[in-house]
């Protein structure tokens, strides 16, 4: 959580506009609704932009292909697009019926779509004016083998056979360290886990022996250095030391964190394919060292700032990246998936009427459903937090999105977002952030704690009573 996404993203996201489309440059993406944003409590929501010809004329070609196919493709798994020369016009790739003539236009978009919980691979092209539609009898220029197949280490490995720690729902908080007065608030929560971070070489062998001492299950959210992060040699450096964590009696270790952004990830290496190397690795060992570690894949930093090409050099939409990972194999080598959720200000039972808009990650259900497709195991939500600045003060500009929210909505929406996850069937674990930090400037991280400023705990309460 130490990890703070920046406004350096609303300058990406004006290069994009004004550079524009790229001629004859294939880009790929799962669906992204209209005004998707960069959201979380590390700068507060940026619309992306979204009016440009490639995503109008990519509706154009998924309505035109649902109603010729019968398929719903209110979402699909992947799609990839690019400017194309059709050398024997537009039609040259579907049987055209006798008495008609091939249109001649000559050049267009190309893309090709595959839709949720299919293999199958669709190939549609339009003109550039979106008038004219060819649904293409074959794909004949498969452009999300790159998206699916780049990036990986070789062949990834059998995952080891272990216990998947996975039982029934259970609550826990972020903290600073077990003070007393943490250690009162999480008792008065019902909370059974605690989280803290990590970087590769700290040893929490003391911390694992102080939460279990006190009572509670301890996940670490483990981070490395990103400069070395794509070395297979790093790999096993990683997988070393998360394995003497679970050996140490850890209960649960999240692999990495937020690595869709170029904060945590080498820019222009950000591809869930060359994230699952890791993770496969780190699975392994940690599995062979403590069957019963929890795994758990890093969470994303929920985002649609990277447009409708899903990834630039700097980062990718988080359910890009998702999508990205389960191509790849993710599912394989987690017990649980990864997922933050830090940007609500209303109820979590809501599915709309957010102010800011519709966007999926606004909302509790949704973001949830976003982080899971594909993966087929249950969540840990390993950061949930509404932000408050009630007893501090104004936020900064950046957070203002969050300036009305009060101490006893975020008592009764982390209540609520409780009641929803054990009830879902499927989510494993959910983290509160947080619980005890103190510091409110411009990352307002105090504004999210359950203890207050005036150190009352209204959540604590709150939480307790639907446990």
């Amino acid at each position: 959580m130490n990890n703070r996404k920046t406004m350096f993203y609303t300058v990406i996201a004006a290069l994009v506009v004004l550079a524009g489309l790229t001629p004859l440059a294939a880009q790929a993406s799962t669906v992204v609704p209209d005004g998707a944003p960069l959201v979380g409590q590390d700068g507060g929501a940026q619309p992306t932009p979204v009016a440009d010809p490639a995503r109008a004329a990519f509706d154009v070609a998924r309505k035109a292909l649902g109603q010729a196919k019968g398929l719903d493709l209110s979402l699909v798994t992947a799609w990839a697009y690019e400017e194309a020369e059709f050398v024997g016009g537009i039609d040259d790739c579907r049987f055209v019926p006798e008495g008609q003539e091939p249109r001649q236009i000559y050049f267009g978009w190309r893309f090709v779509i595959q839709p949720l919980f299919s293999q199958a691979r669709y190939e549609v092209r339009t003109s550039f004016n979106r008038e004219l539609v060819a649904i293409c009898d074959e794909v004949t220029v498969d452009l999300l083998a790159g998206q699916t197949g780049s990036g990986g280490a070789g062949a990834a490995p059998a995952p080891v056979a272990g216990s998947a720690a996975v039982g029934t729902f259970e609550l826990g908080g972020q903290v600073t360290g077990l003070y007393p007065r943490t250690r009162e608030a999480l008792n008065a929560a019902r909370m059974k886990w605690v989280k803290m971070q990590l970087q590769v070489g700290q040893d929490g062998s003391g911390l694992i022996a102080e939460a279990h001492g006190a009572g509670f299950k301890i996940l670490f959210s483990v981070l490395g250095d990103k400069n070395q992060v794509m070395s297979p040699a790093y790999h096993d450096v990683y997988a070393n030391y998360v394995a003497g964590l679970a050996a140490a009696g850890a209960d649960a270790i999240e692999v990495w964190n937020e690595q869709n952004i170029d904060r945590e990830w080498p820019a222009g290496q950000i591809n869930g394919a060359n994230y699952v190397p890791l993770l496969a690795k780190a699975y392994n060992a940690i599995k062979a060292a403590n069957p019963n570690t929890l795994v758990i894949s890093g969470a994303l930093a929920p985002t649609g700032y990277f447009g409708t090409a899903g990834c630039t050099d700097q980062g990718c939409n988080d359910d890009t990246y998702t999508a990205q990972m389960a191509a790849a194999g993710a599912g394989n080598y987690a017990d649980c998936i990864g997922v933050h959720y830090n940007e609500g200000i209303i109820s979590p039972n809501q599915s709309g009427g957010d102010p800011r808009g519709g966007y999926p990650t606004y909302y509790f259900n949704s973001m949830i459903s976003r982080a899971l497709a594909g993966m087929g195991k249950p969540a840990c939500i390993t950061e949930i937090g509404y932000l408050s600045p009630e007893g501090y003060g104004p936020l900064p500009a950046g957070f203002a999105w969050a300036a009305n929210t009060t101490v006893q909505q975020q008592a009764t929406w982390l209540a609520e977002a409780a009641v929803l996850a054990a009830n879902s069937g499927r989510v494993r674990l959910m983290i509160v952030f947080n619980v005890d930090f103190t510091h409110y400037g411009a990352d307002p991280q105090a504004g999210y704690a359950i203890i207050r400023a005036d150190g009352s705990c209204p959540a604590c309460s709150a939480l307790a009573a639907v446990q």
